[in-house]
């Protein structure tokens, strides 16, 4: 867990820690009111049951000779946890309009953020190599940042050489509401091509998994 570095409270150094980070109180408030709880005698309140739980992607069985393509006609590829909701137009960091619809019938993955989060900047390597090696094969990264300005993300979309879209989230309270509960950060939302919830991963995860993942769905 990590916290805003404006704030007083103190920073745990490790980049890969395991689990989400969370805002603390004074910014967005209501959305970041995560504490952190240790172990009482038997009860133990973990972060990812105060962020929602993580569904991890289940495929669908089907004949081993169905046609690849078939998931680009609406067979879904996993068992779906209902449809994505792909009615948004949001803006880039450079302020160009990004309508999610235009994005079905690709693998999206969804990677909910910010520039102060250790756990997110550990995950970044790793998209920044899926993307390269599998866009051309149907996939989009977009990385919404909850909580940071368009400059701020230009800065640091530069210095890390990001090559996948840098979506501006601290506004789009109905986007983060639409893909949530984000009550911290990462979180990812894996969506196949016929628009279906996949999988959601609540806090870092590798490369490897996500790449199973995306491999499946492509």
């Amino acid at each position: 867990m990590t916290t805003d570095p404006q704030s007083n409270a103190p920073q745990q150094p490790d980049p890969a820690a395991n689990g989400a980070s969370a805002k603390p109180a004074g910014s967005m408030a209501a959305r970041w009111g995560i504490a952190a709880a240790g172990a009482i005698g038997v009860g133990v309140l973990t972060m990812s049951s105060l962020m929602g739980p993580e569904k991890k992607m289940v495929l669908e069985d089907g004949p081993t000779d169905a046609p690849k393509m078939a998931v680009a006609h609406g067979t879904p590829a996993c068992k779906a946890d209902g449809p994505a909701n792909l009615d948004f137009t949001v803006k880039d960091m450079n302020g160009a309009s990004v309508k999610l619809a235009d994005y079905k019938g690709k693998v999206i993955l969804v990677n909910f953020w910010a520039t102060w989060c250790p756990p997110c900047k550990a995950e970044i390597p790793g998209f920044i190599e899926l993307y390269a090696e599998y866009k051309d094969k149907g996939l989009v990264i977009l990385g919404v940042s909850g909580d940071d300005d368009p400059d701020t993300l230009k800065k640091f979309a530069s210095e890390w050489k990001i090559n996948y879209p840098m979506i501006v989230g601290r506004d789009e309270q109905a986007l983060l509401d639409s893909y949530g509960p984000i009550y911290g950060y990462p979180i990812s939302v894996l969506v196949g091509r016929d628009g279906s919830v996949c999988g959601r991963h609540v806090g870092p995860a590798t490369k490897e998994e996500f790449e199973r993942e995306i491999k499946a769905l492509l």
